[in-house]
């Protein structure tokens, strides 16, 4: 049976994650978190066992993939596939919203022992 149930994440009681997410709403085949990075940040390359959108609020980021790179500005959005190694560079403090599935959280997709 599943659950019919209207939900609210209230924002002051989102959970952290460990990478400096902020988990938003969660269902049983998406997921939501926020970003908040500053200029200058950067991640490793690495993949997840999720696909990711994301939407970029304000700031910029690029995202790289082999030779592929995208820049991203306020009013982008970004597809990341499952397993696609990447890494990210925030090249102006950045608030960007993105859409997990399956959701990032559950089952430890989330962790850092998921990075390639």
């Amino acid at each position: 049976m599943s659950d019919h149930s209207l939900k609210k994440i209230d924002a002051s009681a989102s959970p952290t994650g460990e990478m400096g997410q902020h988990y938003l709403a969660s269902g049983t085949s998406v997921a939501m978190r926020l970003w908040k990075e500053s200029a200058g940040e950067g991640g490793e390359p690495h993949s997840r066992p999720y696909e990711t959108v994301g939407y970029v609020v304000s700031g910029r980021v690029e995202i790289h993939a082999g030779d592929s790179v995208i820049a991203c500005g306020a009013g982008d959005s970004y597809l990341v596939p499952e397993g696609l190694e990447h890494r990210y560079q925030v090249t102006e403090d950045l608030v960007a919203v993105e859409a997990t599935a399956p959701p990032a959280r559950v089952d430890d997709r989330d962790d850092g022992s998921a990075k390639a």
